[in-house]
């Protein structure tokens, strides 16, 4: 029988193995395989989408980054940190904006602190650089207006309200969803070919 006054679970048992103190991470539980398998099952937009697949943060990510590198010219460890953007979504999934409003700083905070853990095992520092962060902001903005109009239902006027239009050169970008074994691959492929640039 549970001990009714021990503190909650505050951890997940990941397929690696690894167990991953959530209020705690430390960089040694995190493991690429982990992130990549998550986020290919963790859909965006509530999994609200067109097609067969649900769309996967994973392949979102995927698009961020290249959407990253082609804004502007960026090393490899950049880039990386443009794929891991939304890595603590492996663990605490895809809430989209007015829940995350709804639910306060402590989802922020929770955020940020496997965001550092993230950072840290692949080599990147704890905080990212500001004009980073920006763009890659911006190349999360592009790729959302993208899945709004694309997959998501909204017309372009709508996505532009909420997310600024993209640049006419960006806007070529076909968004067709993809199994999740395809996405997984597509990812653990990509970070090993950026991690192995940044050394």
């Amino acid at each position: 029988m549970a001990d009714r006054n021990a503190p909650p679970r505050a951890w997940q048992r990941m397929l690696s193995g690894r167990r991953l103190d959530l209020l705690d991470p430390t960089p040694v539980d995190i493991e690429i395989d982990d992130i990549a398998h998550g986020l290919a099952f963790v859909a965006r937009w509530n999994g609200q989408t067109l097609g067969d697949w649900p769309y996967s943060v994973a392949e979102h990510s995927l698009l961020v980054e290249e959407i990253f590198g082609r804004l502007a010219a960026a090393p490899a460890r950049w880039r990386l940190a443009a794929l891991l953007h939304d890595a603590p979504e492996y663990v605490i999934g895809d809430m989209i904006s007015p829940v995350k409003a709804a639910v306060g700083p402590g989802y922020g905070e929770l955020e940020a602190r496997l965001a550092v853990a993230i950072h840290l095992r692949f080599g990147l520092p704890a905080e990212l650089p500001k004009t980073v962060k920006q763009r890659i902001k911006r190349a999360d903005r592009v790729s959302a207006w993208l899945e709004a109009v694309q997959i998501a239902g909204f017309s372009e006027a709508e996505a532009t309200r909420f997310f600024g239009r993209p640049p006419p050169a960006l806007a070529g970008y076909r968004i067709a969803p993809r199994p999740p074994a395809e996405v997984r691959a597509a990812y653990l492929a990509r970070h090993a070919a950026l991690l192995s640039q940044t050394g």
